[in-house]
């Protein structure tokens, strides 16, 4: 493999290899606690919310590089509704949890109205949404805490200690079911890439050489493997984690297989040309914010659920993981570019960071900056590569 190969591989898998060599530095500077198997399920469990906010910020980046500034409050709303009803007025929570919804997705469409139809800057409607909703938490809370105690709802939606998929098999000391998980997805993966690879060929596209398919099938299995026979070691898959798979799996399919995800990187790519292309780019911009009201909606009930309570303060700065987790996991600033696939890494990596610091007993302060630096680091590598392509 020759340099410009190697270096044309390297820039291709940047961010992978970022998450590979800082996962590497935290498990030696931790001593191994890091990948523990509490802790590799803790690393789940407490950054789920990034997971699922990240995926629907990803649309709104690809319109345009727009942003939504209101999703932590979004978010801290929801859930204050929500624990109200099934706490203090004795609602069923799946009326509860179908209202929740309807309440996300309302304010996502409130929003994308002004964005879409009025054209009023992303920035100022998402930054007026993030102080109305906050103070609207506080004016349903009346400033208090509201405790959960609807078992059925916090297993659900990933809260408890019980909030893990059971092991159907029984083995004592290790979650079977878990393991077999891991291997069928490694097995679907690989059947994924084989067809993807004969349809590409049969067209006559461009493809990779099989030499770096092998390589980077064989690091991506590796990883979910030892992934799973940590989480069998220790309780099994996390409720959370199967919300996840769930939306990770759904944006996947939209934005890299369907007309509607073409659609979003077109609006980005060049909104004059894809206007005259006969696409309504006002219809993608609404759809883009109204799903991110949804997607906060069902953070707000995960989030009250893994804390079986809700405060006014939840969802503080929600906001700003999921945009960096879509920047540093490739999302361009000028919007067009980005996957899925590279938000999950982004926001694996700024799990990492939160975990192996917190392990540490780095201060909290310290934290912020080090995040910092890396969404920085992101965007000017971003930056100057766009400069180096023109």
């Amino acid at each position: 493999m020759n340099k410009a190969k190697v270096m044309s591989f390297i820039k291709a898998n940047t961010m992978i290899i970022a998450l590979i060599l800082i996962s590497a530095f935290f498990v030696w500077q931790t001593g191994g606690r890091m990948i523990l198997p509490q802790n590799v399920s803790n690393l789940i469990s407490q950054n789920a919310y990034v997971f699922v906010l990240a995926t629907g910020m990803l649309l709104c980046i690809l319109t345009g590089g727009n942003i939504d500034l209101s999703v932590g409050s979004v978010v801290c709303f929801v859930g204050a509704v929500g624990a109200t009803l099934m706490e203090n007025k004795d609602v069923n929570w799946v009326i509860a949890v179908i209202f929740m919804l309807i309440i996300g997705i309302a304010i996502g469409a409130w929003q994308g109205f002004w964005i879409a139809y009025v054209r009023v800057p992303p920035f100022i409607t998402t930054l007026a949404g993030m102080l109305i909703f906050r103070g609207l938490s506080n004016v349903v809370l009346q400033g208090l805490t509201v405790s959960l105690t609807n078992t059925t709802f916090i297993r659900l939606f990933g809260g408890g200690a019980d909030c893990y998929v059971p092991d159907f098999f029984g083995v004592e000391g290790f979650n079977l079911t878990t393991m077999l998980t891991g291997i069928i997805a490694c097995v679907i993966y690989l059947v994924i890439q084989i067809q993807s690879r004969i349809k590409k060929t049969k067209k006559g596209y461009e493809i990779e050489s099989l030499n770096r398919m092998l390589i980077r099938s064989a690091v991506i299995c590796a990883v979910i493997l030892a992934f799973s026979y940590q989480l069998s070691r220790h309780k099994g898959i996390p409720t959370a984690l199967v919300i996840v798979a769930i939306v990770v799996l759904i944006y996947g399919y939209i934005t890299s297989k369907t007309v509607l995800g073409r659609h979003f990187y077109a609006v980005g790519g060049n909104e004059k040309a894809a206007k005259l292309s006969g696409i309504n780019t006002n219809r993608i911009y609404f759809l883009a914010y109204t799903n991110m009201g949804f997607l906060a909606a069902l953070v707000g009930m995960m989030t009250i659920a893994r804390l079986t309570s809700a405060q006014p303060t939840y969802g503080q700065n929600y906001e700003m993981d999921a945009i960096g987790s879509c920047f540093i996991g490739g999302a361009s600033a000028y919007g067009g570019t980005g996957k899925v696939s590279g938000v999950i890494i982004g926001a694996l990596l700024m799990g990492v960071i939160n975990l192996g610091m917190s392990i540490m007993g780095v201060d909290a302060n310290w934290q912020k900056v080090v995040k910092g630096m890396v969404l920085l680091g992101a965007v000017i590598f971003d930056v100057v590569s766009k400069k180096r392509n023109n």
